[in-house]
């Protein structure tokens, strides 16, 4: 897992570091050499500024004028939750003398909003609406690291690759579409030292994933249209008709039921045999027989035979977890994911489903580090005993906020006979490699 994407080491004086990172910018634009305390997610940044051929001198154009921008602002997704972004984001630049900024997903600035005089310093360094703040245009800087790499970013002063920029501090999280996973831009604060606190990057993490979970109220998507199967968290699945009849499954039933959702082409009937049998000497007699059940149970509703197959589309809640995840709608899948699928089934098939979707939920997590999303995985049920979900929230928690996370982390691996080290910084940060 990458560094926690912090620019402040704990402990540290921000004149000094500033000063220090000041000096390892000059050694990288004059030498294209990486130094300390430079963290790998900006030497990265760099290095792609450097590919790019962006001048550290740089300065912002302004690409989409008045008469333009109004209108694409108006119908960019992201306008529907500028009522959310300053009430959540405002009162915090106003006090701290900072600006709330939002950018599209190629880096171009929407809204820049905040106090009147950083309002105005803020245009004299170009950070206005319609400039295009993208990392290929002007360099590292939170909102264009952060659409570039898809994760939230904080940057310090000379972290930043224009020079233009080295009186500044930020920190950015991307916004996607919660029902697709398409990046729609990022919500970012711009200001003085203030920002380099780590709590700021966790404030606008919040803040994005508040705006993705606006977004999935304001456009649930479509309904369904035939039935649907609920399975996750639940023993015996429940039907759900399209005219809201509901019928809740035996556990056979249910894990026949959910094969043939995670099978829509259908399976002959060795083949549902092998996904739902632990004694492979089952006779075929055993199946037809828990089929005509099923045909009993269902009616009209049940699944066809040469292939068994359901008699209509059927959308379970795992295929949409699973859709939401491989789209990287992260926030979304989780919303949506109730737990473990049919946690008691012992079926072959099952169990390997079960452990696909969960490995899956948990991996994206994890690469997400977002702390509020490894909050949510590790107050589950299925997610409180899971050590490598609390070491990656320690990892991204701030330093004084750790020592919950780090205890637990312990208890865990002592309780599993495992001790794995926190991927985390040394007293700082680990060393990037150098160029």
């Amino acid at each position: 897992m990458d560094e926690p994407p912090l620019a402040l080491p704990a402990g540290a004086d921000p004149a000094e570091h500033r000063r220090v990172l000041r000096r390892a910018h000059t050694a990288f634009t004059l030498h294209g050499r990486v130094e300390p305390p430079v963290r790998a997610v900006i030497a990265r940044s760099w290095q792609r500024c450097a590919r790019a051929r962006v001048s550290p001198d740089c300065s912002p154009e302004v690409e989409l004028a008045e008469a333009e921008l109004r209108p694409y602002r108006a119908q960019h997704p992201l306008a529907r939750v500028m009522p959310l972004f300053r009430d959540l984001v405002g009162a915090f630049a106003a006090h701290g003398s900072h600006l709330l900024a939002v950018c599209d997903a190629s880096g171009s600035l929407l809204w820049v909003e905040g106090e009147p005089a950083t309002m105005r310093r803020a245009e004299r360094l170009g950070f206005v609406p319609g400039a295009r703040w993208a990392e290929t245009a002007m360099g590292t800087n939170a909102p264009g690291t952060a659409v570039a790499v898809g994760r939230p970013v904080q940057v310090l002063g000379a972290e930043h690759f224009s020079r233009r920029v080295h009186a500044w501090t930020c920190a950015a999280a991307p916004v996607h579409d919660p029902r697709t996973g398409r990046l729609l831009g990022a919500v970012d604060i711009t200001g003085g030292d203030g920002l380099a606190h780590p709590h700021s990057l966790a404030f606008v993490q919040a803040v994005a994933r508040a705006a993705e979970s606006q977004l999935a109220l304001l456009d649930p998507g479509p309904a369904a249209s035939g039935d649907t199967l609920g399975a996750l968290g639940r023993d015996e699945a429940l039907l759900v008709g399209a005219d809201g009849a509901r019928t809740r499954l035996g556990r056979r039933h249910s894990e026949i039921m959910a094969l043939l959702a995670h099978h829509p082409d259908g399976l002959t009937g060795e083949e549902l045999a092998i996904e739902l049998y632990e004694d492979e000497s089952v006779s075929p007699v055993t199946l037809r027989a828990e089929m005509s059940r099923l045909r009993g149970l269902l009616g009209s509703r049940a699944p066809l035979s040469r292939p068994y197959r359901t008699a209509a589309p059927l959308q379970a809640d795992f295929t949409t977890v699973t859709r939401h995840l491989a789209a990287g709608a992260v926030s979304a899948a989780l919303q949506r994911y109730a737990g473990p699928l049919l946690p008691a089934s012992t079926a072959p098939g099952i169990v390997r489903l079960r452990r696909r979707i969960e490995d899956q939920a948990r991996a994206a997590v994890i690469a997400r580090a977002d702390v509020g999303l490894l909050t949510d995985w590790v107050c589950t049920p299925w997610g409180a005993d899971d050590p490598d979900v609390w070491r990656a929230l320690a990892a991204a928690l701030p330093p004084e906020d750790r020592p919950a996370a780090l205890a637990r982390v312990r208890s865990l691996d002592g309780e599993l006979g495992t001790v794995r080290p926190l991927r985390r910084s040394r007293a700082t940060y680990p060393q990037p490699a150098r160029s």
